[in-house]
């Protein structure tokens, strides 16, 4: 079988079998094979071009590795804990099956640069996954719009009834929060997307390898710089699992907002049934426990966040064996975030509002007062007097348990003298009811008809002309 290649001549005896079950990896980082041999072909490639292998050599090399990458995928090649990581695992195969040959791909790097790239590899390839599911959750709101078109509903601010907006643009403000999720995650793929290859153990090789070459090969839009910090950069992985951190908290705010538009206290929204699960003593529960679950989820991704942060914060430079530990919660963190954009799009496409429900309670709790409040300033009164005066209307309405609207003229004139006048009086009843309130609005980005319609149809632009911005070939060229 041959000797561990992680073992060199200057040890006087074998690894303690407590030692190699302890500080094994491979039941982690196996799901790095494919990226393992994408880096190892263009290693090989490389030493190839540049004369420090032979032209057959690297041919040998690269069939091997080609079909040690058919025997990973058959699951034919079975794990050993003694060879630590798929990265020693691949050696070893190939070191039986070339021999000698085999024992030249490690030359001119170590497996501290090694590691970094296959995780940087891995790490785009996961980020842009994301990307593409949170288009879709972005798709699926834009859709909602459509479907929930001129519906009205009451926006909370502290979990109490503030204002009315229409659906439309509630779907529209989850649209902006993931689009800052996307950018954020595309934002930090460029800092991901650059290739540590070749840096070695800590200080580079004296050998004339060709780094940018390889990093083109691999289609890394850079070449990073500094062989000391590269062994020990993990900046990347922790800052993809802060942007994922941030959707799996936006996700968790919506999950919540829905578990309380589904029950009979709101009554806003069904959920699909597909979604849902039942009660193991009471049968006529509908739980909502995919949403809850997304909800749940998120503490896992945030705290592997905190895991990251608290795993490099003492290391000194430049590589260390904790560095070991990044790849669960990184892992992980992308699994739980995917796993509940998957689960988000078909529950948002087929969920549905209770638009009777919603309009039968749409005139309680005032939403109007604002409105009436801001009518009262065009009129000429100075706002916080407006704002005193509409709390006292609000306050008689509430007394008499009607909305504002239905408040008779004396009581409106009993507030203040001006409220007496007909002029006044009729443009306060013009300003009065929640779908008057809707079209009362003028600010940009507000929940006014039109206002809404615009975002609705640049955001449809947007999402239509959207280019593949996850391809790393439309993400720049390679600075030398």
């Amino acid at each position: 079988m041959g000797e561990s290649p992680s073992r060199s001549g200057v040890f006087d005896s074998g690894t303690d079998q407590r030692l190699a079950r302890f500080s094994e990896s491979i039941s982690q980082d196996h799901r790095l094979a494919p990226h393992d041999l994408r880096g190892s072909i263009a290693h090989a490639l490389m030493l190839a071009r540049q004369g420090i292998l032979t032209e057959s050599e690297a041919a040998q090399i690269v069939t091997a590795l080609e079909e040690i990458g058919g025997r990973i995928e058959r699951g034919d090649l079975q794990h050993r804990i003694e060879l630590e990581d798929i990265h020693m695992h691949v050696e070893q195969a190939l070191i039986d099956q070339l021999g000698d040959v085999g024992r030249k791909l490690h030359t001119g790097r170590s497996r501290n640069d090694q590691v970094s790239t296959d995780l940087r590899l891995w790490t785009r390839d996961a980020i842009d996954r994301v990307v593409r599911l949170l288009t879709d959750l972005q798709r699926a709101f834009l859709d909602r719009c459509q479907i929930d078109e001129g519906t009205v509903l009451p926006a909370y601010t502290h979990l109490q009834r503030a204002q009315p907006v229409l659906a439309a643009h509630y779907w529209l403000a989850y649209i902006e929060k993931l689009e800052r999720d996307r950018q954020r995650l595309l934002d930090a793929r460029r800092r991901v997307n650059q290739c540590p290859l070749g840096g070695a153990a800590v200080a580079g090789t004296s050998l004339p390898i060709d780094r940018h070459w390889v990093a083109r090969e691999l289609g890394f839009e850079g070449v990073a710089a500094n062989s000391i910090d590269i062994s020990s950069d993990r900046d990347f992985a922790i800052e993809s699992t802060f942007a994922l951190s941030l959707i799996a908290a936006h996700l968790s705010g919506w999950a919540e907002e829905w578990i309380l538009w589904s029950t009979v206290e709101y009554g806003f929204l069904k959920l699909p049934h597909r979604f849902c699960t039942g009660s193991s003593i009471m049968p006529q529960k509908i739980n909502p426990d995919t949403l809850e679950l997304t909800r749940g989820k998120s503490a896992r991704v945030i705290g592997h966040l905190q895991t990251l942060l608290v795993l490099i914060k003492g290391l000194p430079l430049a590589y260390n064996r904790d560095l070991q530990e990044d790849k669960f919660p990184l892992f992980d963190s992308f699994d739980t975030v995917e796993a509940c954009l998957e689960l988000a799009i078909p529950i948002v496409q087929q969920s549905t509002l209770q638009k009777p429900a919603i309009q039968a309670r749409l005139e309680h709790g005032y939403l109007d007062a604002t409105t009436v409040m801001e009518k009262l300033i065009v009129l000429g009164m100075p706002q916080r007097t407006a704002h005193h005066i509409v709390g006292a209307l609000v306050h008689a309405a509430m007394q008499r348990n009607v909305p504002l609207a239905e408040l008779p003229p004396d009581a409106i004139g009993a507030i203040d003298p001006r409220l007496g006048d007909a002029t006044w009086q009729q443009a306060l009843r013009a300003a009065m009811g929640a779908d008057a309130a809707v079209h009362a609005y003028q600010s940009y980005g507000s929940s006014h008809p039109q206002q809404v319609a615009h975002q609705i149809a640049a955001w449809t632009a947007r999402l239509d002309a959207r280019p593949n911005d996850a391809n790393p070939e439309k993400l720049g060229t390679l600075q030398n």
